[in-house]
């Protein structure tokens, strides 16, 4: 019976001396893998999957001018400039056998470990969920849902860009003299409801070794209206602006309100190379091309992204 006694109040204290970590030493760990300039591969391992992936997206899986429309979202709550953050737990509550709230002091450093003086203490919130035995952080001050948000917006985006690239490639594209592929060039002036208001572009290239040759192109600006097909947007209507004399007054009866932002568009070669440029290293990336730059015609050749 001694025996017994012995080995049940030895058991009790290996179980008191391999006590699960608590929520907040736990907390404090998952603050190591809140996403800054990167999202770490081992971040994976501490985040619950649907977290993860969504942070995967916004990080690596959309075209890196549309994330960096929404740069906030990249650096969450450490900012750039060379700083890093000094978290520190003030409180976890758990909500339910699988659920906690963790609220997280933050406050600026610098790399050699001084802190920044103007930075305030900020509170910021972190939801961990518990999974398959392991508590993982599941959300940051509601990152998730911006990120969220911010997707379905750049989805549709991706998806109207490709409807109208799709009928100008149909529409407009064989009536250029033509060579090995043709990647249109987007220039937005507006989007809304339905209608999308821009400068159109066709380019036709030949590829040569590493370089993408210009064989023919040219611009189509108007207004595009859309209607959608099981979720899929479709150009119906093209109302384009005319040539000569009847430039600018069907180009101030098609923009309206936009059309200072279209001519700005229009006008300035600068604004639409950049574009071009950007948009061409986007197919070349997509179609894994080995090509790294474009050449117009009695010019030199310009370096893609």
């Amino acid at each position: 019976m001694k025996r017994i006694l012995f080995c049940l109040a030895l058991a009790a204290m290996l179980a008191a001396c391999q006590k699960p970590q608590t929520l907040a030493e736990r907390a404090a760990e998952l603050c190591a893998y809140i996403p800054d300039h990167e999202l770490l591969e081992k971040s994976r391992d501490y985040m619950t999957p649907d977290f993860y992936a969504v942070l995967d997206t916004m990080f690596y899986r959309l075209p890196a001018h549309e994330a960096l429309d929404h740069e906030w979202l990249y650096y969450f709550v450490t900012g750039n400039g060379g700083t890093i953050a000094d978290y520190e737990v003030i409180e976890v509550e758990q909500t339910d056998p699988t659920h906690a709230v963790a609220t997280i002091s933050v406050r600026q450093k610098w790399e050699d470990g001084s802190f920044d003086q103007e930075s305030d203490i900020e509170e910021h919130t972190m939801l961990m969920e518990r999974v398959e035995g392991k508590w993982l952080m599941a959300d940051f001050d509601d990152h998730k849902a911006d990120c969220i948000r911010y997707i379905a917006i750049n989805r549709k985006e991706q998806a109207i860009r490709q409807a109208i690239s799709d009928y100008l490639l149909r529409e407009v594209a064989p009536y250029y003299l033509q060579g090995d592929l043709c990647v249109p060039a987007l220039l937005i002036a507006r989007e809304e409801d339905d209608c999308v208001w821009g400068d159109f572009w066709v380019f036709w290239y030949n590829q040569v070794g590493d370089t993408l040759k210009t064989v023919s192109g040219g611009s189509h600006p108007g207004r595009m209206t859309l209607r959608y097909e099981d979720g899929r947007p479709q150009v119906v209507d093209f109302e384009r602006v005319e040539d000569g004399s009847r430039f600018m007054p069907t180009a101030q009866r098609i923009f309206g309100d936009y059309l200072d932002i279209f001519m700005n568009m229009h006008a300035n070669e600068s604004v639409r190379e950049a574009v071009r440029r950007e948009q061409l290293s986007e197919y070349v990336q997509q179609h894994s091309l080995p090509v790294h730059y474009y050449q117009d015609y009695g010019w030199e050749a310009k370096e893609l992204e």
